[in-house]
Order: structure tokens, then C-alpha cells, then sequence
């Protein structure tokens, strides 16, 4: 029987007799592997396997902390930044040029499709950032030549250079201070690729190839993708960090809810990703269900060129006629918990201001701002409803639904529209729209990570700042905060920024929700992430 073959059967039983074609009739190595391998049900497949290219958080999950590493990353209980394949930096007083120094020995993936003959050195490193900021890269244009976080922050705005100082040396020039740049390189869209394998498939005219077959330095390799339905890992031996307890790390994808569910009871995963029945999971003894406050926010966008939200007395009419702890009692209840939002930054942000102004439920006061605004009559809006389920808002038409029986009640009737999501999301970023239902999950817990990207009005410009709000005092105080790296003054900023915004209020904040994921209590390790993706690295079975 075929591999191919064997891919049709229930994912338990590809397992089997996986373990059976390597390793034969002994029985005690087939239940070795089976008790050393780790099987995580996804909800979706990943669109490529390089996140340079991609923001989905199917994608971030499936690549970034298995393939590769980053210069830098985040201690995942601190949120701090720390070293990684750079062991350490460099900043200088005007925080314009940082210096990375690497680690030695750093090896990339030993596959059937490449072999690598040296450590990672500068190359690859000048490699990987010039692919994003370099046209003429052969690679630029490569898998379609779009690297949507970078363009979020500006990157190709913010480097005027990069120097290869020696071959464990490189350094960032900066054409302006930006406190967030670290925070940036720390993410997992910022990882390094190998040079040598790019020159391998430049010879062999196989350039899609490392976007498809990946070669990074992560503690697992690539060992074989089926499209919508598995990807097989292996464990990276000569990992920096030391190599993985596991054998292999599946990911079974698995998009429904209820399978999901399904098959961690069966016993066919050993960990799943956004799972319900919360309550049937903790009285499972087998199971253990974990939480991580994210770092995100769910919202009602209003599109501040269109009337009548153009006035910001509409607009705040609807946030006064909203019942929010309604939403939150029925869309986030049980398998979604939440925190009401007063702000786009969660409390658990340095920058978070306490006494940001918040929105009471009162359709009276919402009545009286109509009339300031000189709207007497009844009148129809559109609310578009994201046809999707994310954490920070699992149920949208739920949540429309409710919006819209609080709105009738001050005279506004309120048109649910809903398209698929890339039309959604097209037809959004031309401002088709009048008010939207979306949210954002940060990549890093700097907070211009949801000020930039949600309110800025180069933002607006891209169309990813869904209210295509810009406000320049505003936006001179995000400049200023990105300009110092004083934290008690970014700290003053950046509270003058959320004062502005509840005043402005050119988005209504709901809420900020929690990940989940359930796992056999066998497994062992920090998975979960506050922000970015998920870590099999220091994950063992017992």
C-alpha cells in the first residue's frame, strides 16, 4: 500500500501503519513512535510555508516558530525581547543603527531536497531581509512578491541599509529612530532563510521552491505536506537549541469544530487548536483545556468618509445605543470568554491608560446626540458582518444581529451584509462599507502594533485601516512615541493617543477575547503564545 493511498484512511490509522513501514514487525519501536509522535488538529491550511508572504494565523501556526528562527524573539511570560539566533545587539543612543551579533553553528535542515554545507552565517541574514526590501531581488517577486506585515510598518520606509560587518556581524541602518523596529524583527513574519538553498534553486530554475519545500534552522524540517489534509514534520537533529523529544509533529487539519472536538476525545489528536464544549473538556480527565489572554481587539469600525458616520455625534450615538455586555454574555459566552474593551490596546499593555473614557449603554443619551446631529427621521445603514471566526469575534452575525435590535430601538435599521471573506476583505479595503464588525491580533506586544496598523492615516491610505480615520494630531503623537525610547514618555503618548480615539471614536471597541486550546494531559510544554503563533520546540509526550 502507497503512502498516497494510506492518506485516505482515518488519521489514526495512517499513523499505524506509518509506524509499521518504518519500522517494520517490532512492536516495541512502533509504540515508541507512536508515544513520541505529536498530533495537532488545525483549523485550516496554510497558505504557504514561508510567513514573509502571509499574515493568516493558519499559516504563522503551521511555519514560523516549527521551521525557522528570527533574529530575535519574545520570552513568552515576559514579552520581552530576547536573544535568538542573534545572541546579542546593539543600539545606538540616537537608535538609528543596531548591530546583531550571531551565534556560530547555527545549522539549517538536512533534507532529501537540500544538504546544506555551512552554518548560517550574515548572508543569509542580509539574504532574507533584502528578498522584502530589494525589487530587484530575483526572489522579490517570487510567490506572488507580497509581504503584507512589512508594508503594515513601513519597513522598506523605515531602512536606508544593511551592512554585512563580517560574517557573524550585520547591521540595520535606520533612516529615522523607531521604537518598534525591534519588536518588528522579533515577530514571526521576520524569519531567515537560507542563501545557499536560494542559489541551489536559482541553478535548478526551482525558485517557488523555498516558499514550498522550506529550509529554515527551527527545530523541525519539512517532511511531506498533503494539501487540506496533513503535514508531517520531523525533528530538526542538529538544532541549535538541542533537538525535539518528538519524532515527527503532525499537523492533521482538521477545519470543523465539532471534529476537532471528535477526534481529541477518540484519542486522534493529542492537542487542538480553538476548541469547544469547554465544560465537557475539564470534566475530562485525560484533557486539559489552557487559556492565554491574547493580545487583541474586537470592534464596530465605522467608515469616517461616508455619511452619516462621517459625524462623529452619529457615531457615537450607535456606541451609546449598543448593549456590550449583551454581546459579551452571548457571543463570547463559555467556549469564548472576553473582557469588555474601552480601548484598542488590551490592560495587559504597558501602554494601556486606566482612565481611557468609556461608552455607557444609554439609547436616551444616543437619541439626544441624533438630534444634535440634526437627524429627526428614521434611517437605514449597512453592517457588514465578517463571514469568519476569529478570537476576537467568534460569532459576527450574532453580534450584528444584537447591534441591530439595539439600534431599531433609536430608529436606525440596520442591513446585515456579508460577503465571502476575500471579497469581504477586498470590498473593504476600497471602503464599500459603512460600518464593519472586525478586530486585529497583535504580532508583538509594542502598542503602535494597534494603533499603526488599525488608526494611522497611512494606513488609511493602504486601506487596512478599516475607518480611514486620520486625525494628524493623532498621528503626531504616534510619530513622537516612535521617535523616543524612553518608556515612561511613550508611555504619556500614547495615553494622549487613546484619549483622542474615545473622543474621535472612529471605531467602538467590544472586546478582548481569549485563546484556547485543549490538550491530552500527556503533553507537556508551552504551546500557547500571548501574541504570534504556536511553539512545538520544547514539547514532550509522557
Amino acid at each position: 500500500m502507497t503512502l498516497t493511498s494510506a492518506g485516505q484512511l482515518g488519521f489514526q490509522a495512517f499513523i499505524a501503519l506509518l509506524s509499521v513501514l518504518l519500522w517494520g514487525c517490532d512492536s516495541y519501536k512502533v509504540d515508541s513512535l507512536s508515544e513520541k509522535s505529536l498530533i495537532y488538529c488545525s483549523e485550516g491550511s496554510p497558505e504557504i510555508f514561508n510567513p514573509q508572504l502571509v499574515t493568516s494565523g493558519v499559516t504563522v501556526d503551521a511555519t514560523s516558530k516549527q521551521l525557522y528562527n528570527q533574529l530575535i524573539a519574545f520570552d513568552a511570560n515576559t514579552n520581552e525581547v530576547i536573544p535568538s539566533i542573534a545572541k546579542s545587539w546593539h543600539v545606538t543612543q540616537d537608535n538609528k543603527k543596531i548591530t546583531f551579533y550571531l551565534r556560530k553553528n547555527v545549522a539549517f535542515h538536512h533534507t532529501r531536497y537540500f544538504k546544506p554545507t555551512r552554518f548560517l552565517n550574515a548572508d543569509d541574514v542580509l539574504f532574507s531581509f533584502n528578498r522584502i526590501l530589494d525589487p530587484t531581488q530575483i526572489f522579490h517577486d517570487v510567490s506572488g512578491g507580497k509581504y503584507p506585515f512589512f508594508d503594515s510598518v513601513a519597513f522598506a520606509d523605515v531602512i536606508d541599509s544593511i551592512e554585512r560587518i563580517n560574517d557573524y556581524t550585520i547591521r540595520f541602518n535606520l533612516k529615522r529612530a523607531d521604537s518598534s523596529f525591534l519588536a518588528n524583527l522579533a515577530t514571526d513574519f521576520s524569519v531567515i532563510l537560507s542563501r545557499e538553498y536560494a542559489e541551489l534553486l536559482i541553478r535548478s530554475n526551482k525558485l517557488e521552491d523555498i516558499d514550498t519545500l522550506p529550509i529554515g534552522t527551527g527545530p523541525f524540517k519539512f517532511k511531506e505536506y498533503r494539501t487540506g489534509s496533513y503535514i508531517r514534520y520531523e525533528p530538526h537533529t542538529a538544532y541549535w537549541e538541542g533537538q525535539s523529544h518528538l519524532q515527527q509533529l503532525i499537523f492533521d487539519i482538521t477545519p470543523s469544530n465539532t471534529g476537532r472536538l471528535t477526534k481529541l476525545l477518540a484519542g486522534e489528536c493529542d492537542v487542538i487548536g480553538y476548541p469547544i464544549a469547554h465544560q465537557e473538556i475539564t470534566k475530562n480527565p485525560q484533557l486539559t483545556l489552557e487559556d492565554v489572554t491574547a493580545f487583541n481587539i474586537g470592534y464596530l469600525g465605522f467608515n469616517t468618509t461616508k455619511p452619516p458616520f462621517n459625524d462623529k455625534r452619529v457615531r457615537r450615538a450607535v456606541a451609546h445605543a449598543i448593549d456590550k455586555q449583551a454581546i459579551l454574555d452571548t457571543v463570547y459566552l463559555g467556549d469564548s470568554k472576553a473582557e469588555s474593551a474601552n480601548s484598542i490596546l488590551p490592560p495587559s499593555s504597558w501602554a494601556y491608560a486606566k482612565d481611557t473614557q468609556s461608552v455607557e449603554h444609554s439609547p436616551e443619551k444616543a437619541k439626544e446626540l441624533l438630534q444634535q446631529a440634526g437627524i429627526s427621521k428614521k434611517f437605514t445603514i449597512d453592517l457588514w458582518a465578517m463571514p469568519v471566526q476569529r478570537a476576537y469575534n467568534p460569532n459576527a452575525l450574532t453580534m450584528a444581529k444584537l447591534i441591530q435590535a439595539d439600534l431599531q430601538k433609536i430608529g436606525i435599521t440596520v442591513n446585515i451584509v456579508s460577503y465571502n471573506w476575500q471579497e469581504f476583505l477586498r470590498r473593504l479595503a476600497l471602503g464599500e462599507h459603512q460600518a464593519v464588525l472586525l478586530g486585529w491580533s497583535a504580532d508583538h506586544p509594542d502598542p503602535d502594533n494597534f494603533f499603526t496598523p488599525l488608526l494611522s492615516c497611512g494606513s488609511a491610505e493602504t486601506g487596512n485601516n478599516r475607518t480611514f480615520w486620520c486625525n494628524q494630531k493623532f498621528e503626531r503623537l504616534l510619530a513622537a512615541a516612535l521617535n523616543i525610547t524612553d518608556l515612561a514618555q511613550r508611555k504619556a503618548l500614547y495615553r494622549e493617543a487613546q484619549k483622542i480615539a474615545a473622543e474621535e471614536l472612529p471605531l467602538f471597541p467590544i472586546a478582548h477575547s481569549k485563546r484556547f486550546q485543549a490538550r491530552k494531559k500527556s503533553v507537556q510544554g508551552d504551546i500557547l503564545h500571548p501574541f504570534g503563533g504556536i511553539s512545538f520546540g520544547r514539547v514532550e509526550k509522557q
